[in-house]
């Protein structure tokens, strides 16, 4: 039986697309800093993709190119022009390394963020687009309507956000931080897109002189190819999971809040989720247990407990997410090993 992958919130397969265009740009190697004609043809070819990138994202304003989402939430965090930091509880564990004496701003048990006074001097707020372990979804025009009153910077993280997903944070982020590898792109390339230049200090070097080194042409390339290829929307597959795990005894992670449509995280009571990505990858199925950053070490996880989980049951979650090959065959097949595996029974 091939295997079925569910965690493409951690990463996915580029596309054909992707491919080729890593092939075209690894073919034009030169540095597209350099002045030569070899250079300029290479500086040709990133500007276009810079250019297709804003396209298929709709921003008009700066681009710049990063080595993943983590790297653009750092820049965002350590060079605006903000005396404070304010981070959300549930935020990735890279914008709690990247500022760790910010300000943390708790959610409820919906897992929506409660901004907090806000009053003081200028600060920049992270805010998720939506959360990689539950897939959560933050009201993003709701809460920059407040953030910009107090005159405040808002960055969103959108490594999660397919391309067109959300005119909301195109309209109102000041920054927003991407990652390629969750869109079909390939690794070690991400964005951050700028509203407004003066909003961060500069550090010399390229893009402009906001993040020095040798511009990762090809994997430019790559991602804005992948941004060109649209997603599927899998509202009604997730949907069709949830009801399939609530009828198998199993709880929906934030079941009543507005979610990724793609990403959702299941409770299998009295099954340790260790025991159940064993379970599942021996059934030739991969899942994980929350973001792949905490997956591997299988620690509590924090976005949980922010929730008001208990340590015990939060041990008992998976999440499931979906690429663009799921089908619904594919989610019966995972719904038929949630069902084995909740039972105690075999499913290799």
């Amino acid at each position: 039986m091939p295997r079925l992958y569910l965690d493409h919130a951690a990463t996915t397969p580029m596309t054909e697309a992707a491919r080729a265009a890593l092939a075209q740009g690894c073919a034009a190697w030169a540095n597209p800093s350099s002045p030569h004609a070899e250079g300029r043809a290479a500086k040709r070819l990133l500007e276009d993709a810079r250019a297709a990138i804003g396209r298929s994202l709709g921003w008009s304003r700066d681009i710049v190119f990063t080595s993943g989402a983590s790297e653009a939430l750092s820049i965002a965090l350590t060079r605006a022009m903000a005396e404070r930091r304010f981070v959300g509880a549930i935020d990735h564990d890279a914008v709690l390394r990247a500022a760790p004496d910010a300000i943390v701003m708790p959610v409820g048990p919906d897992g929506v963020l409660h901004l907090p006074d806000l009053s003081g001097p200028r600060s920049i707020v992270t805010v998720q687009w939506a959360n990689s372990e539950t897939g959560v979804r933050q009201p993003i025009a709701q809460l920059a309507e407040t953030i910009h009153a107090a005159g405040h910077i808002l960055l969103v993280d959108a490594a999660q956000m397919p391309a067109g997903a959300d005119t909301e944070v195109i309209e109102h982020a000041d920054l927003v931080a991407l990652s390629a590898h969750k869109r079909g792109g390939p690794p070690g390339i991400g964005a951050l897109l700028v509203r407004d230049l003066a909003m961060l200090a500069p550090t010399g070097g390229q893009e402009r002189g906001y993040r020095p080194g040798t511009e990762n042409m090809p994997g430019v390339l790559g991602y804005a190819a992948a941004l060109a290829e649209p997603e599927p929307d899998h509202a009604q597959l997730r949907a069709y999971l949830d009801d399939a795990i609530r009828r198998s005894g199993g709880i929906v992670v934030a079941d009543a809040s507005c979610r990724h449509a793609a990403i959702a995280s299941y409770h299998m009571p009295g099954k340790p989720s260790a025991a159940q990505l064993i379970q599942f990858d021996l059934a030739q199925i991969s899942v994980s247990a929350g973001s792949a950053c905490a997956s591997g070490s299988l620690k509590p996880s924090h976005v949980l407990a922010a929730l008001g989980w208990e340590v015990e049951a939060g041990r008992e979650v998976v999440r499931v997410s979906f690429g663009r090959t799921t089908t619904r065959e594919d989610v019966d097949r995972f719904v038929t090993a949630w069902r084995a595996i909740a039972r105690g029974k075999r499913v290799a």
